[in-house]
């Protein structure tokens, strides 16, 4: 499993960036994910794909879409400036698309407005990644990520699930299956968020929670049941084909080995 591992990059800058990738060429990294959140949006998430497709190209890179965070003027130029993202990114077999709406939801244009869209389109072939959070209904009182999700794999355009962090794997393990059973889901590609346990890590998250993010108070409060917690996520991802995503800062030695710890390396 060591070598299906996925990791996220966070920057605030090219130069930034470029310390990162060169951090992963060092260490035999080349799948990676660039968010688009904070101050990766707009101008720099454009230059960042452009930068990364003249300079490293021998990086699997999936790039996250945020339709609230690309959002331009109104939805007619937001719809076009997408369009013309997938036509640059399908020139480059290296590149995967996650199509996220967006912490906060625009009007008419979230990710089942864009994918009815993009039904229509000819001669347009893609496959995107669509994000699942098991979590919503229990932790959120949000009742309607099914029938979210069965109207994103409705279109046709979806190749591969990416599952938000949590820490209730017996939440994620009925999500799963209801996945399983409602979809062929075998001839989908699985990903799933994977928070590596740290003493600094805990005091952010307290300070500052991740929206969406469910982590138990056992975990912020035990260091030691939030690494057991981790072990027992990762096992669960092996046996059920789900590739972790690090999407904890990873880019010094003693964090990489960190990460590895909880594959056998």
């Amino acid at each position: 499993m060591i070598n299906n591992l996925r990791f996220e990059l966070s920057f605030k800058n090219i130069s930034q960036l470029e310390n990162k990738l060169n951090f992963c060429k060092l260490h035999k990294i080349k799948d990676i994910n660039i968010p688009c959140k904070g101050s990766i949006k707009k101008e720099l998430f454009n230059s960042t794909i452009k930068y990364i497709s003249t300079n490293y190209q021998e990086f699997n890179v999936t790039y996250h879409y945020s339709l609230f965070h690309q959002y331009s003027k109104n939805q007619e130029k937001s719809y076009q400036d997408f369009l013309n993202f997938l036509k640059k990114s399908d020139s480059n077999r290296n590149y995967e698309i996650l199509l996220v709406s967006g912490s906060i939801k625009k009007k008419n244009f979230d990710v089942i407005n864009v994918l009815s869209n993009l039904k229509k389109e000819k001669n347009f072939k893609i496959k995107l990644g669509i994000a699942y959070n098991p979590y919503l209904k229990k932790y959120y009182c949000v009742n309607s990520e099914r029938e979210s999700f069965d109207k994103k794999i409705s279109s046709e355009l979806i190749n591969s699930i990416w599952f938000q962090y949590g820490t209730d794997i017996k939440v994620l393990q009925n999500e799963v299956s209801y996945l399983k059973k409602a979809v062929k889901i075998e001839k989908l590609n699985l990903f799933g968020s994977l928070l590596i346990p740290s003493k600094q890590f805990i005091g952010r998250f307290k300070f500052r929670p991740w929206k969406g993010v469910h982590i138990s108070e056992k975990f912020l409060y035990s260091l030691d049941d939030f690494y057991e917690f981790t072990r027992d996520l990762v096992r669960f991802y092996k046996n059920n084909n789900i590739t972790p995503v690090i999407e904890t800062d990873f880019t010094s030695t003693e964090k990489l080995d960190s990460v590895y710890s909880f594959f056998g390396k």
